[in-house]
């Protein structure tokens, strides 16, 4: 009995030890202050400010831009015409910077001319066929946009900024004949669309179709209604709305509110027509959340709710295709 009792006595003081070391262990931190990254980032700064920024690949050491081209193609999967791809890689800028540089150098233009030809007329093309694709495929699928919403939403689609960010994930930059680097906003935009356009002579309109789609209006992917298009007075234009439905006009209610005496109130209001609940929105104050209701009422008006079904990336079906078609003959 007496061994038996002391042995237990041991296992207890043996479990309660290891059971305190494995707390000790488990609730302990250790900051692991990287006191060394603070000035490595300086040091990193002062030399990119000192050094400018970094040089082209085209500038590196086996380089092959023809190599670089036909990978460009075979990495979007797309059949371009090299002819028409490289040619949608020339700015004019570049072209007016080579003839600088020759004439610099004293030699005769007439006996070495550049026959290269920039990417103009291939930026128009593509410009004016992104706007036409875009603004179809937009009335497509939310026909009841307005044509200001649809204006709106096709001019973020083909904003320089958005354009640019599409281009330099794709590598378009590192292919573009440009006069400086990093390549300017506007010459990167044109290029963009100079791709296009050189895709659509090449592959025709549905694939230039199919690569507007899974690129630009892939943008669209958490993108809100008015954040791109700008409603001065959401409650008036609602009131339009719902005239030309022949709906009863809204009528805005307080549902809720909390913390009314505090820094930070809060309001729910909800619009109603017929007796029924159209929306409702919150706010700092009465009429914020009135114009919040207003905006999630449009939003359901217009089919273009967070919580819409998704836009079909499918392949092209049979139904689409005077779709494309009109947009090529235009």
């Amino acid at each position: 009995m007496a061994s038996g009792y002391i042995l237990s006595r041991v296992a207890l003081t043996f479990g309660s030890h290891c059971q305190r070391v494995c707390r000790n262990v488990c609730v302990s931190q250790v900051r692991g202050t990287k006191r060394w990254l603070k000035p490595y980032l300086i040091y990193m700064a002062k030399k990119s400010r000192l050094e400018g920024p970094p040089p082209p690949r085209s500038q590196k050491p086996n380089w092959d831009y023809h190599a670089e081209v036909q990978a460009f193609t075979t990495r979007l999967h797309e059949n371009f015409s090299l002819g028409l791809l490289k040619t949608a890689f020339i700015n004019t800028c570049y072209l007016q910077a080579e003839q600088k540089k020759r004439q610099a150098l004293g030699v005769d233009p007439e006996i070495t001319a550049l026959t290269l030809k920039d990417n103009t007329q291939l930026s128009a093309k593509g410009a004016d066929f992104t706007k036409g694709f875009l603004t179809d495929w937009c009335r497509a699928n939310f026909p009841s946009l307005p044509s200001e919403a649809v204006e709106s939403v096709v001019g973020h689609l083909t904003s320089s900024a958005l354009v640019t960010h599409v281009a330099r994930n794709l590598g378009i930059e590192d292919l573009t004949m440009s006069a400086e680097f990093p390549v300017l906003d506007d010459v990167l935009c044109s290029t963009f669309m100079a791709v296009i356009g050189a895709l659509h002579e090449s592959s025709g309109a549905e694939r230039t179709g199919f690569f507007l789609r899974d690129f630009l209006v892939a943008q669209l992917i958490g993108k809100d209604l008015f954040e791109m298009w700008t409603v001065v007075n959401p409650m008036g234009l609602l009131v339009e709305e719902l005239t030309k439905r022949n709906l009863p006009l809204p009528e805005p209610r307080l549902i809720r509110s909390a913390g009314a005496s505090t820094v930070l109130p809060l309001y729910f209001v909800g619009l109603y027509s017929d007796q029924k609940l159209l929306a409702h929105g919150p706010g700092e104050s009465i009429f914020a959340a009135e114009e919040e209701a207003a905006r999630v009422a449009l939003r359901k008006l217009y089919g273009y709710t967070e919580n819409r079904r998704p836009c079909d990336f499918s392949p092209q079906k049979q139904h689409e295709l005077p779709l494309l078609d009109s947009v090529s003959n235009s």
